[in-house]
C-alpha cells in the first residue's frame, strides 16, 4: 500500500499537479493504512502531553535542530502573519517540540491537542500532515476532510520532513491553519524553510571538511537548490544534502560507500589544483555524465572556528591568485566610480567611518574590502556581516556572540561573534538598514564603549575595530519614521559615498573583459548582438547578476571560444521576453527563437510533457509557456 501511495505521490511531484481522482486515491490509501492500525474516525484526540521538564529535556536532546530551526520558524511565521495559522516543529516521531502562531488560532488548536508536548504521529492522530509526511518521508499536504479524525477536519496542514546531513530523518516542519485559509504557496514556504534548516545543519557539522557546492546551473549555486557534499581528506564521502543526493542519484544509505573520484571522476589533489582563486567555479562531471558547476570549499570554517574570542590571529598574506582587491582594481574608467575612489583616498589615514550607499549587487562589499586593504588595519581580519540575510533572532547571537549554555541549542564552547572576530581589523555591516532597532542600541554601545558583552557572559570584552557600513535603504527616511537610530546614523556616517547602478556606468566592456578574463585562461570573444543586448539591458541584479551571466556563458563557450546567444543562461534569456524587464529594443528575435527552439526540442524529447521539459531545461513551467507564446507571436 505504501509503495502504491509513494508511486502516486512521485507522479504528483514530477508534474507539480494531481488530478482530483488521483488525489482522492492517495488519500484513500492513507486512510486505509490508518484503519488497519485500529483507529476510528470518531476518536477524540489524545490530550496527554509531556511535562514542561520533559519538553525541555527533549529540546536539549535535539539541540542542533532547535538552534537552526527556531530562527527559521520565526521568519516563516512572519511570512504567514495574520493568516490565523501556526508553525510547528516536531521530532522524528511527530512529537511537537515548539510552536509559533496567531493567538486566535492557537486557542482552536488547543481544542484538538495541536500543541507542544503532544504526539501527532499517524498511529496516534490518523492521517495528518505531520504524521503522514513522516511515514511517506516527503512533503505532504492534508486538507480539510482528508484528515482521518473528524475533529481535525477544520484544519489545512502543510508539512515537510527535516533530514540530517547524512539523510537521516530528524524532525518535521509544519504550518497548520483553518481550512478556509488554505493557500497553495504555503507548501512552497514550508519546503524552502526546511531546506534552510537542513543546509544550516549541514554546514554547521561539516564546516571543517572539504565541501563541494554544485548544480548544473551556475545561477543556482549559493541558493537553497544547490547540492552540498562533504568529504574527508582522503576523498571518502561524509555526507550529502537532499539536493546533492538527488543530483547524484544516491539514497541516504549509499553515502558511506561513495568517494570523490567515484562520484565526480576526480581525486582530492586534482580538485584542489583546479580550484584556483577563491570563488572560481570548477566544471565537474557526475558519474551519470551530467556536467555541473561547483564551488569548492576546503576547510572553509576551520580557521574561523579555531579563532580565540579576544585576539584572533592575523590571516596569512593572500597568495597571488587570491590577491586582495585594492581601490586601484576598482577604478575601471567610469567617472562616478573614480569620484567615489577619490573621496575615499582623501580620508585615508583618518578615523572616519564610511557609509556605502547603492542598490543591491553594485559591489558594496568589494569596495569595503578594498578600503580595508588600503587602511592601517589591512593586516587584521575583514569580517563581513549581511544584516539582511539573518533572521532577527539570529543576528544578535552571530554579531555579539554567546557563551556556552546561553540558550537552548547554543554550541558547545560558545561562539565569539563577528565583532570579536573583527578585533584588530574591520567589521563590514552590509545592509545596516535591516538591523533591528533593539540591536542598533547594542551596536551603538559597542562603538561608544569599545567593548562587547556576549549573550550569557558576565563581563565585557574589549574590542578594537574599524567599521564600514552599507545599505540600499534611505536611512534618513527611516530615521524620520523611527526605524533607525539618529545617534547611530551620525556615528556611522562620517563619509557617505554612493555606488552607481550598472545601467548607469560607462565601463561595461572593461568590467566584462575582467570578469571573462578571470574565468578562463583564454577569454572567449563576445558576439556583437550579445554585447548590444548587454548595453540595453537594465541589470536589476547589477554587477552580481552581470558576473553570474558571464561566468556561465564563459564555461559554455569553452569549446567554441565564442559567447553568442546560445551560451547565455536560460533565465537571462527569459528576462528578455516581451513580458520581461530590460527587453531589448531590437535584436531580441534571435534570442527568442533560440529559446523557443530549445523548448520545442525538449518538448519533443519528453512527449509533450511540459513539466518534464522544464526540468530538462532547468527552468520553470511558466518559462516554457512564455517561450511558446513568444514563438507563436513571431
Amino acid at each position: 500500500m505504501r509503495d502504491e501511495s509513494a508511486a502516486l505521490q512521485s507522479a504528483l511531484h514530477a508534474a507539480d499537479e494531481l488530478t482530483v481522482a488521483e488525489r482522492s486515491k492517495v488519500v484513500s490509501l492513507w486512510h486505509e493504512r490508518v484503519r488497519r492500525s485500529g483507529l476510528s474516525e470518531r476518536w477524540r484526540p489524545d490530550f496527554s502531553a509531556l511535562s514542561r521538564r520533559a519538553l525541555s529535556e527533549l529540546a536539549e536532546q535535539h539541540r542542533a535542530l532547535y538552534l537552526h530551526a527556531l530562527p527559521v520558524m520565526e521568519l516563516l511565521h512572519q511570512q504567514i502573519l495574520n493568516t490565523h495559522s501556526m508553525v510547528l516543529l516536531t521530532d522524528e516521531r511527530g512529537l511537537i517540540m515548539h510552536a509559533l502562531g496567531d493567538g486566535d488560532f492557537l486557542e482552536k488548536a488547543e481544542q484538538v491537542a495541536l500543541k507542544p508536548g503532544v504526539l501527532w504521529s499517524e498511529d496516534s492522530k490518523g492521517t495528518n500532515a505531520i504524521g503522514t509526511a513522516l511515514v511517506e518521508r516527503r512533503a505532504t499536504l492534508v486538507h480539510g476532510s482528508e484528515h482521518f479524525l473528524t475533529v481535525n477536519r477544520f484544519l489545512t496542514c502543510s508539512c515537510s520532513p527535516i533530514h540530517g546531513p547524512r539523510g537521516e530523518l530528524i524532525g518535521a516542519l509544519d504550518v497548520s491553519g483553518p481550512q478556509e485559509g488554505y493557500h497553495p504557496h504555503t507548501m512552497g514556504l514550508v519546503r524552502i524553510s526546511t531546506h534552510m534548516i537542513e543546509n544550516q545543519l549541514f554546514v554547521d557539522e561539516f564546516g571543517q571538511s572539504l565541501r563541494i557546492h554544485f548544480h548544473p546551473r551556475t545561477e543556482l549555486l549559493g541558493t537553497l537548490l544547490e547540492g552540498i557534499a562533504a568529504f574527508d581528506e582522503a576523498g571518502r564521502m561524509l555526507a550529502a544534502n537532499a539536493n546533492a543526493r538527488s543530483l547524484l542519484g544516491l539514497a541516504a544509505g549509499q553515502l558511506a560507500a561513495c568517494s570523490l573520484d567515484s562520484l565526480f571522476e576526480i581525486d582530492v589533489p586534482s580538485l584542489l589544483a583546479r580550484r584556483g582563486a577563491a570563488g572560481t567555479l570548477v566544471r565537474l562531471t557526475l558519474r551519470s555524465g551530467q556536467a555541473v558547476l561547483a564551488r569548492v570549499e576546503p576547510n572553509a570554517l576551520a580557521a574561523r572556528r579555531a579563532v580565540p574570542p579576544v585576539s584572533p590571529p592575523r590571516p596569512a598574506a593572500p597568495v597571488p591568485s587570491e590577491r586582495a582587491p585594492t581601490l586601484a582594481d576598482l577604478d575601471t574608467g567610469d567617472p562616478a566610480i573614480a569620484a567615489v575612489i577619490g573621496k575615499i583616498r582623501k580620508v585615508q589615514g583618518h578615523v572616519i567611518p564610511i557609509l556605502i550607499l547603492g542598490e543591491t549587487g553594485t559591489g558594496k562589499e568589494l569596495l569595503a574590502h578594498a578600503i580595508h586593504n588600503e587602511s592601517e588595519r589591512r593586516t587584521g581580519p575583514f569580517i563581513p556581516v549581511d544584516c539582511a540575510s539573518l533572521p532577527e533572532s539570529l543576528i544578535e547571537a552571530e554579531l555579539f556572540g554567546y557563551e556556552e549554555g546561553a540558550f537552548t541549542g547554543a554550541r558547545r564552547r560558545g561562539n565569539p561573534g563577528k565583532i570579536l572576530l573583527a578585533d584588530g581589523g574591520t567589521l563590514f555591516l552590509d545592509e545596516i538598514g535591516d538591523m533591528p532597532l533593539a540591536l542598533q542600541t547594542r551596536l551603538l554601545r559597542v562603538l561608544q564603549e569599545r567593548a562587547v558583552l556576549p549573550l550569557g557572559a558576565h563581563r565585557e570584552r574589549p574590542v578594537d575595530i574599524g567599521v564600514i557600513c552599507a545599505t540600499h535603504r534611505d536611512l534618513k527616511d527611516m530615521m524620520r519614521r523611527g526605524l533607525f537610530r539618529e545617534d547611530l546614523y551620525y556615528r556611522l556616517n562620517g563619509l557617505a559615498v554612493r555606488l552607481p547602478a550598472l545601467r548607469e556606468r560607462t565601463d561595461l566592456e572593461t568590467l566584462m573583459a575582467r570578469i571573462v578574463g578571470a574565468q578562463a585562461p583564454t577569454a572567449p570573444q563576445v558576439a556583437p548582438e550579445v554585447l548590444a543586448t548587454f548595453h540595453r539591458y537594465r541589470w536589476p541584479g547589477n554587477i552580481r547578476q552581470f558576473a553570474n551571466v558571464l561566468r556561465t556563458a564563459s564555461i559554455m563557450a569553452e569549446e567554441s571560444g565564442w559567447i553568442g546567444p546560445q551560451q547565455l543562461p536560460e533565465d537571462f534569456l527569459d528576462d528578455l521576453s516581451p513580458e520581461g524587464i530590460g527587453r531589448p529594443s531590437s535584436g531580441a528575435g534571435d534570442l527568442r527563437s533560440l529559446r523557443s527552439s530549445a523548448v520545442v526540442g525538449a518538448l519533443e524529447r519528453h512527449g509533450g510533457n511540459v513539466s518534464a521539459a522544464a526540468r530538462a531545461l532547468g527552468v520553470s513551467r511558466n518559462t516554457v509557456y512564455r517561450a511558446l507564446r513568444a514563438r507563436d507571436s513571431t
